[in-house]
Formats: C-alpha cells, sequence, structure tokens
C-alpha cells in the first residue's frame, strides 16, 4: 500500500524508473485537489524526476495547471503596454518608506514593482496556492524575498496585526475583467480601502470608465451566429449567442468598424469605491452609414495621473473585448441612434437594447406629411372652399421603420 509521502525518485536523472512514476500517478491521481493542487502538483512533478516521458504524468499535470492558473496570466505578463504603464504609476504613487498592499499577486509583477519603486515593504496576497508558491519563487529568484511577503489568501481574509503590521499607505491591484466588474473588484476594493489602508492611502488604479458604442462587423457576426453550416440552417441555436467575448485575435480578424462615438456607461473611483448598483439608458449615436452588428463596451482606466489603460477597438493589448450582439443588424445612417439601459449590481454588467430613432426616416416622414397638407390645402382652394384643413402640428409617433426592439443580457 502506498504511502502518503512520494517515493524517492531516481537520482540519476539520465536514468528513467517507469515503476516509481506509475505508483506516483496513481498517488496523485487519489489526491484531494482541496489544496488548491499543491500536493498534486508535487506528486506529477516527482513522478516526471523518475521518467521524464511518462504521459499520463504529462497529461494530468497539463490538466491540473489549466484548472488552477489561468490562462490569461501569459498573455498579461507579455503586454508590455500594460507593464509599463503599470510601472510608472506606481513610480508615481508609491514614495519610500511606504508599506504596499498588492492584492492579486500573480507571477509578482506589480508587487516587485512597488518594491522598486521604494516601498519599505510589500505584501501581496494570493489565495491560489499554487500561484502563491510559484510568485514566491520569482521573488526570490529576483532577490527581493527580504522587501516582499506573499501572503496565501484572499484580501478579505487578512488581519492588520497577523498578516500585515500595519495598514497600507497604497493599495496595487489589477483584478478587473473585460468590463471591469467581472473579478469581482469593487467588493474587494472596498474592503481593502476600508480595513486595510490608512485613511487617505492612494491607489493604482484610481478610477475606470465603462463606455458603449454600436459597432459594424460581418464577421464578428458570422463567428458568433454563422446562418448555415453545411447548407443547414442554424438560426434557432443562436439565442445561446447574446454576449460575445472577444480574444485579441477575434479582434484583430473581425475588423470592427465604430458607426459613432463612445458613450460613458459607468464610472467608478477605486480609491472609494461604491457597491451601489447602478443603472443608466443612453442613446448610442451613428455619425456613419453602414450595418449595426452590436453594442461594444470597453473601458479605460487611470492608474495615475495621465497614465491610461484601455481596452477599446483600437487599442492593443492581452485584454478581451464584450460585445452585446443584436438581435438582427440594422441598416443605420449618420443621425440614427439606438436607445439602450445599462445595469450592474457591482459584479456583473447587463445590457438591453430598446427602440432605434431613425433620423432620415424622420425627416422624410416629416416632409411626406408637409407636402399632403399643401396638397390639401391647395384642392380645397381650387374648390373655393374657406375651410382650414385640420393639419398635424407633428407627425404621427410611429417610425418610418418598424419598431425593433433587441434585447441582449449578460
Amino acid at each position: 500500500m502506498l504511502e502518503r509521502q512520494s517515493p524517492k525518485t531516481a537520482q540519476d536523472p539520465r536514468k528513467k524508473d517507469p515503476q516509481t512514476a506509475d505508483q506516483l500517478v496513481q498517488l496523485a491521481k487519489s489526491e484531494s485537489l482541496g489544496d488548491g493542487g499543491l500536493r498534486t502538483s508535487q506528486i506529477l512533478s516527482d513522478a516526471l524526476a523518475a521518467d521524464p516521458s511518462h504521459h499520463e504524468a504529462q497529461v494530468l499535470r497539463e490538466r491540473l495547471y489549466q484548472t488552477f492558473i489561468p490562462r490569461w496570466h501569459f498573455p498579461m505578463l507579455a503586454d508590455t503596454a500594460r507593464n509599463r504603464a503599470y510601472a510608472q504609476a506606481i513610480a508615481a504613487k508609491v514614495r519610500p518608506g511606504d508599506v504596499v498592499l498588492d492584492i492579486g499577486c500573480g507571477a509578482g509583477l506589480t508587487a516587485m514593482l512597488a518594491a522598486r519603486a521604494g516601498a519599505k515593504h510589500v505584501y501581496t496576497c494570493e489565495q491560489q496556492p499554487l500561484i502563491a508558491q510559484a510568485a514566491a519563487r520569482v521573488i526570490e529568484d529576483n532577490g527581493l524575498s527580504d522587501r516582499i511577503t506573499v501572503i496565501p489568501k484572499w484580501s478579505h481574509e487578512i488581519i492588520v496585526g497577523e498578516d500585515i503590521p500595519e495598514p497600507a499607505d497604497v493599495v496595487v491591484s489589477e483584478i478587473v475583467d473585460t468590463v471591469l466588474l467581472g473579478e469581482g473588484a469593487l467588493a474587494t476594493l472596498t474592503h481593502a480601502m476600508a480595513v486595510l489602508a490608512k485613511p487617505g492611502a492612494r491607489a493604482v488604479p484610481e478610477r475606470g470608465t465603462l463606455m458603449a458604442r454600436l459597432v459594424e462587423s460581418p464577421k464578428l457576426l458570422n463567428l458568433w451566429r454563422p446562418q448555415k453550416a453545411e447548407g443547414f440552417d442554424l438560426s434557432a441555436f443562436h439565442r445561446f449567442a447574446t454576449v460575445a467575448q472577444i480574444t485579441p485575435n477575434d479582434l484583430a480578424a473581425c475588423g470592427l468598424r465604430p458607426l459613432g462615438p463612445e458613450e460613458p456607461l459607468f464610472s467608478f473611483d477605486f480609491t472609494r469605491p461604491d457597491l451601489s448598483p447602478g443603472r443608466t439608458a443612453k442613446d448610442l449615436a451613428c455619425t456613419a452609414s453602414g450595418t449595426a452588428h452590436a453594442v461594444f463596451v470597453s473601458f479605460e482606466m487611470e492608474l495615475a495621473p495621465g497614465i491610461l489603460v484601455s481596452n477599446g477597438p483600437d487599442d492593443g493589448g492581452h485584454w478581451g473585448r464584450t460585445a452585446f450582439l443584436l438581435d438582427r443588424p440594422e441598416t443605420v445612417a449618420a443621425g440614427d441612434r439606438l436607445t439602450v439601459t445599462a445595469q450592474h449590481d457591482a459584479s456583473q454588467l447587463s445590457l438591453t437594447v430598446h427602440d432605434w430613432t431613425f433620423g432620415a426616416a424622420d425627416a422624410d416622414q416629416a416632409a411626406l406629411w408637409m407636402t399632403r397638407a399643401w396638397n390639401a390645402g391647395r384642392l380645397m382652394h381650387e374648390s373655393d372652399s374657406t375651410a382650414v384643413p385640420a393639419v398635424p402640428a407633428c407627425p404621427p409617433t410611429e417610425a418610418g421603420r418598424p419598431e425593433s426592439p433587441i434585447h441582449a443580457h449578460h
């Protein structure tokens, strides 16, 4: 019967020990993942030390890593524009002697940037044990272990006086998703600024704004709602695709064309976060003709005064993008407007699309009524009648195009 301790691996790295590797793999498969995969990862690493070409150990370890370490970590670390912006903002905010709390350690980059900026000590927290363990190794490799402490906890579990000796002078985080809210940034920062930071503490980022605009992209629509495949109609399946999550590669391939300016939806102050839900109605204007396929939602974050990062349709970077697909494409012209209602509960965003207002159609309809009134007056004058025709002061409420209520939810 196997002990809970890992058997000794071969001393000679050139000599394989398939039997020991097999035993370790079986042990790994029976191990609980309640520790976040720490023990299982170590057992599988031991198995691969015994037999580097062990197929099942390789597959299980990769599956473990993909389960516990989100893949976006890697393109994020490769995002040079994002890294430079954070480096500049942290250098502007951190002063010599500061205590810094870094929330969401990841590979330890922002914590090391804070140490380089002159912090007396950086306390960085990471709730995923495998990531916390790796970050501690990265920090050690860079000679900063004496100035950075990795706390393998969720920030809400940190206790001042136990995990950190005093409240922080600066709170650093990068815990936003494509619409700022999905990683619980507001709740996390509300707690951190109130409980773990000194009054008037500085923060990176300082604020963020969500914006919406109409876009045209036949390729995006075809990617998420292909009409046919091998001659078969697929439209009944489209109800499952209301919100498009766009990767950077998709963004480049789909060629989104903005049809109008950005309209701000919500603004968030990360130095004084507010967990109140929000609701706003906006008219998204068209300044160009085309076909509207989606409402594109993006963010702009100010990390420090004048230092911005964003995930708009024309911006690069690792962040994904979000588009709320319209129920059907709509041909639009300059002057047309779409009314939308955006809502959030401090953690999720929804968008409801309402009615179109067609500027050109309204003008045509008014011209039609004026023509009818003029003709009516002329005919009555020709019949020598002195009656004045009853002409409406404005055209009827029905638009020149049929009403098109369109709904998209996240």
